[in-house]
This record gives C-alpha cells, structure tokens and sequence, in this order.
C-alpha cells in the first residue's frame, strides 16, 4: 500500500472497530434512525471541514470558520426580521460576504506575506465582533420556508431520516472531494502543500490559488452558517465558540498531515463520523460525562499526528534508499 494511504486507512479501520464496538453493546446502533441522526447532528461540522481540509492541504491554517458561522447564523436571523427578505436571497447575500471574506484573508496572507495563523486569528475576532454587532442576543427564526426545510427529509428502510441538511453535507464532501481530487485548482492546492517554491517551480500561480483557497473555506463556512441556522432555528454570537478546533481535530482525524500536501476529503468524512459516533455512544451509555468526547478525540489526534510522524520518516527513508 502507498504509504501516503496509511492515515486514511487507520481512520476507516478506526471508525468501523469503533461502530462494531457500539453494536455490540447497542445493537439499536445499527438502525438507520442513528444513522441519519448522525449525519444530521454533524452536518455544520462535516461542511465546514471540507474548506478546513483544503486549507490544510495547501499548508495553511483557518481560524475563523467557527466566528464565520455564528456570524452567518446571526445575519439570517436579523435579515429575516428585520426586513422581511425571503430566506433564498438572504443565503445568496451571505455566501457572497462570506466568501468575500475568505477571498480577503487570502489576498492579506499574500500579499503582505503574513502567516495564516495570524491573519485568520484577526478575521476570528472580526467575525465574531460583527456578530455581536448585529445582536448581542439569540434571536429566533420563524419562517414557513425555515419550516418546509425542516420537514424536508427521505425516509429510509427502518424509519431512519435522511434530512435536508444531511444530505446537503453529503453533496458537499462529494462535491470537495471533485474539487480537491480532480481539478486543474485541487492539483495547485497539493502542491502549494508541498512548498511555496516548489509550487512556483511548477507554474502554479501562488497569488490567486491562495485567494481561492481561502474563499472556498469562507465559502463552506457561510454554508456550513446557514445549515446550522437550520439545525437550531435561532442565531446566536455565541454559537460555535471552538468550531474551528473541532474542524482540525476533524481533518487530522480524516487523514490530512497538518504540514499539507497529503489527505483526502473523503478522510475528513470519516473524521467527523467518528467524533459523531464517539458523542452518540456517550449518549446511549448514559453514565459517562460528555468530557469524555473531548479526551477520547484528544487521545486519537495524538495519535493520527504520531502516525504522520511515521509516514514522514517511511517516506524519508525510502527517498534516501
């Protein structure tokens, strides 16, 4: 096997040792009612781990996603109060400010050659004072069309619901998994991850890939915003305090090496599946602290980290033989 496979070959083993762990003790585990609360539970998160995959990809770093969201929540709740715009137009005009604002965090990391870190540390606090700016309390969404998306839902063979936003999560993992993996953008992306030089040395145009990379990731953030607002019919400033970390646990749980250039979308599916399935077990136990999602996660990206650490020194190896 490629040793560049053995990640996301360790997250699928992972993750189905872990479920026939969970059937064994709930075999109700099994049922596809778990299986769309799953998928419906993770959506936000699965969505905007897809534009957190791509930035890793490239070498960088987005810790503004989760502001981002609470942001995108915030602005459709006040929208839909405040001027009586129909929901659709309202989620145009935030994907377009959403993106806008990667697309400037991208051109700042450029341009002025700031680290990524730092310039999306400050788009963080930025989102999320604007959020408070627009409100500094929950405020509701009631909207029929809000209602008809809720009631939006295939029934699957044993009652289990795939809903609306799950499925927009699935259409999204398969729609970065296109973009990363078989375009002429994903291709410029890996390299990037591979070094800035190397990338130049290989006609790719280190400016406006930049760009784009982080206009995608504000791109599935404002998406992920808008199927969150979904998910809770309300916004709020406060929401999703720590999204961008759990984003990260995420794509090195999926696979993706943290200094870019390796990973898989599909990984990341895997990733949030399985601090999904780590949450659901905790809830059918019912004796353990929710914490433990939290100790249980730290202790497999320790490890996913240690595992790349390996790969590094195999694949060292083998260019020295």
């Amino acid at each position: 096997m490629n040793p560049r496979l053995y990640p996301l070959a360790a997250t699928i083993a992972i993750f189905l040792l872990a479920w026939v762990i969970c059937v064994m003790q709930f075999p109700y585990m099994l049922s596809t009612r778990v299986v769309g609360n799953l998928l419906t539970d993770n959506a936000y998160l699965g969505i905007v781990a897809v534009g957190m995959t791509v930035v890793i990809l490239s070498g960088g770093i987005d810790l503004s996603v989760g502001s981002v969201i609470a942001f995108s929540g915030v602005f459709i709740a006040v929208m839909l109060r405040d001027t009586g715009l129909h929901p659709i137009l309202v989620f145009a005009l935030l994907l377009v400010i959403a993106t806008g604002f990667g697309a400037a965090m991208g051109w700042l990391i450029h341009a002025l050659a700031m680290p990524p870190f730092i310039v999306t540390l400050a788009g963080m606090f930025l989102a999320r004072g604007a959020a408070y700016m627009l409100t500094i309390d929950s405020v509701p969404i009631d909207h029929a069309f809000y209602d008809l998306l809720d009631d939006a839902y295939y029934l699957m063979p044993g009652k289990g619901r795939l809903t609306l936003i799950g499925l927009v999560m699935l259409l999204t993992v398969s729609v970065g998994m296109i973009v990363a993996h078989r375009t002429r953008f994903g291709a410029s992306v890996f390299a990037l991850g591979g070094g800035e030089a190397t990338a130049r040395l290989m006609g790719v145009k280190v400016g406006r890939t930049t760009v784009m990379i982080y206009a995608f990731s504000g791109l599935m953030a404002g998406l992920s915003g808008i199927v969150f607002s979904v998910y809770t019919s309300s916004g709020y400033p406060l929401a999703t305090v720590g999204t961008e970390l759990t984003a990260i646990a995420a794509v090195v749980i999926g696979g993706t090496l943290l200094t870019g250039g390796a990973g898989f979308v599909f990984g990341t599916l895997i990733g949030v599946l399985t601090m999904g399935l780590i949450q659901t077990y905790i809830v059918f136990d019912g004796s353990l602290s929710s914490w433990w999602t939290k100790i249980i996660i730290g202790l497999l990206l320790l490890a996913f980290i240690l595992l790349q650490k390996g790969l590094l020194r195999v694949t060292m190896a083998r260019v020295g033989a």
